[in-house]
């Protein structure tokens, strides 16, 4: 039989084929891989200013308003017509918005590639041999040769491990290689557990200290450098949109969020108690690096901006020793505007019209801590930087 006439019938299938959503362990594990990177390596610093119960504490309170804010951007994203973050700040403040975002989304990610770097540097091997307090794997197993120096072993890593994970054009690519990255932050977490409890046991130990300790060399301001840490070790929010427009619904973003949280917050507390019984008081930022891992940033830009970050990254973890400072800046500026600036921001003006008196209220009241606790902690820092050169 013929067809119907006028009818047209195409010979082949328009468009591309459907892809397959993606899963809700994929996004759990690609939201969870977001969140713990760097600062797992930092959460024991934290610990040793603040005390063990306000640290807990803080933890818990940012953990719950990374919930809200990613809430807040998912909301008003589906009320609108895009799909991604600077297109949600473009609908609120139009293209100043939209810029403000994308600068803030490359710095940020920017600063959190030179800490991982940074952090593998320290584990691989170190700069000088002589004025070094440890050694690295690398020239423990093989000596002081120039391909075990911190110069070639993260040209290797760069190369060879996180370009190929940078070129994936879907994030669910990711989800093997970021569940392997949770279980190996689990691992981390039950070795450090494992040698504290061993350590305890064997009294080699000190009490950690449940409360601050506020002194001559430690003030009360000296507390909210501790802040823009776990901001940044929270700071999640670039990666959500590419995560949750793969999934089939908008719910199941928001139970991929609440359980990578959940799960977050309960690895960073671990590994700051067990890591502070560890070292006690000589707690430091690189005193961590021998539990580095890869955890790489997801990206959705592609060629050339991935080479050309990666390269200044290189060249910024050959030159930069410490992360400390490093992670104060990223948390006091660019990941506290993504993390709560940003999105409360987007509910007080309510381009859609769908926020609600209580959004208004806890947006704002999110704007003003994220600023107080900022500004605090820059000026902390700016002022602890002069009084040491004086």
């Amino acid at each position: 039989m013929s067809p119907a006439t006028g009818m047209k019938v195409p010979l082949l299938p328009d468009g591309k084929p459907a892809v397959k959503p993606a899963s809700v362990s994929g996004a759990v594990f690609n939201v969870t891989t977001s969140i713990i990177g760097a600062g797992i390596m930092s959460i024991p610093a934290t610990l040793k200013v603040l005390g063990v119960i306000p640290a807990f504490v803080l933890i818990l309170i940012i953990a719950f308003l990374a919930e809200l804010s990613v809430d807040f951007l998912m909301r008003f994203t589906h009320s609108g017509e895009t799909t991604t973050y600077a297109g949600v700040m473009r609908e609120a403040f139009g293209p100043v918005g939209s810029v403000a975002a994308q600068v803030c989304v490359m710095i940020t990610n920017l600063g959190c590639l030179i800490m991982y770097l940074i952090i593998i540097g320290d584990v691989l091997s170190v700069n000088q041999p002589e004025g070094a307090a440890h050694s690295g794997i690398l020239q423990q197993w093989f000596g002081f040769q120039w391909w075990t120096s911190r110069e070639f072993a993260l040209l290797i890593i760069l190369v060879f491990v996180m370009l190929p994970l940078v070129l994936y054009r879907r994030v669910e690519s990711l989800k093997f290689s970021s569940a392997i990255s949770t279980l190996f932050a689990v691992l981390f977490v039950g070795i450090c557990s494992v040698l504290a409890i061993s350590a305890v046991v064997q009294g080699k130990t000190k009490s950690p200290r449940l409360f601050p300790q506020l002194g001559s060399q430690t003030s009360f301001f000296d507390l909210f450098t501790a802040v823009p840490v776990i901001v940044t070790a929270f700071t999640f929010h670039f990666n959500v949109h590419p995560i949750g427009f793969e999934l089939s619904k908008p719910s199941d973003m928001t139970t991929a969020v609440r359980i990578a949280l959940v799960i977050c917050a309960a690895i960073y507390f671990a590994i700051g108690l067990f890591g502070y019984l560890l070292f006690g008081d000589s707690t430091d930022m690189n005193s961590y690096s021998l539990g580095s891992l890869i955890w790489p940033q997801i990206t959705k830009d592609f060629y050339p901006s991935p080479l050309l970050l990666l390269a200044f990254s290189y060249l910024a973890a050959i030159a930069v020793p410490s992360i400390w400072y490093l992670f104060q800046f990223v948390g006091s500026t660019t990941a506290v505007c993504l993390a709560f600036i940003f999105p409360g921001a987007i509910v007080l003006r309510d381009a859609p019209g769908i926020s609600t008196t209580r959004d208004k209220f806890t947006g704002a009241i999110m704007i003003t801590l994220a600023i107080i606790t900022s500004a605090i902690a820059i000026s902390t820092n700016i002022y602890n930087s002069v009084s040491s050169r004086t």
